[in-house]
């Protein structure tokens, strides 16, 4: 089984910014998002055999929480998208353009500068696809943008249905594998 995990909360996730890839630790309560998860699938008996995580901080503490007995590999491919220019932005006053994107990712592209979400879902797929053989439960670190990737690589039937769906902090999805085939992700 492969669990995919959003980082835990940061100072920017509290305070509306347009994070990306920005390399903020997480604060105590993402901390504390990260040990709740940790017992929630220690307590279903879950002990991980690869731990991947985006080489983003937040993420990498956060994988260390939940699987601690671990060792980290951090793959460029789960780091959050690129918001170019809009990076930090605060989202309580986004620009027109970001609000367009925000409103309706399946039929707006992503503003001049930002990363297409084309990319997130070829990136995030490529490394689903390399790490599916694995034996033992595998643990992805990622962020929720590429997190929704993922979950739009697995689903293209969707018609885009993942990228407007909130995906708070440690949010857990797994997908199961089976003859070397990935299923369809679930909300855990």
């Amino acid at each position: 089984m492969i669990y995919v995990i959003r980082h835990g909360q940061t100072e920017l996730n509290s305070a509306h910014a347009l994070q990306g890839r920005s390399d903020a630790p997480l604060n105590e309560r993402g901390k504390e998002q990260a040990r709740e998860v940790g017992r929630l699938l220690a307590a279903r008996g879950v002990t991980f055999s690869h731990v991947f995580s985006s080489p983003l901080q937040r993420a990498v503490q956060t994988a260390k929480i939940v699987a601690p007995y671990a060792t980290v590999q951090c793959d460029e491919r789960l780091i959050e998208m690129d918001y170019g220019p809009y990076e930090g932005i605060d989202l309580k006053d986004p620009p027109p353009e970001i609000i367009s994107f925000f409103s309706d990712f399946v039929h707006n592209p992503a503003p001049k500068g930002m990363e297409q979400l084309a990319h997130v879902v070829e990136r995030t797929g490529a490394f689903v696809e390399d790490i599916k053989g694995l034996a033992g439960d595998v643990l992805v670190l990622t962020h929720a943008i590429a997190m929704k990737g993922i979950l739009e690589y697995l689903t293209p039937d969707s018609g885009g249905a993942h990228w407007s769906k909130f995906l708070g902090n440690c949010a857990v999805y797994t997908i199961a594998v089976e003859d070397g085939h990935l299923g369809v992700p679930a909300e855990l």
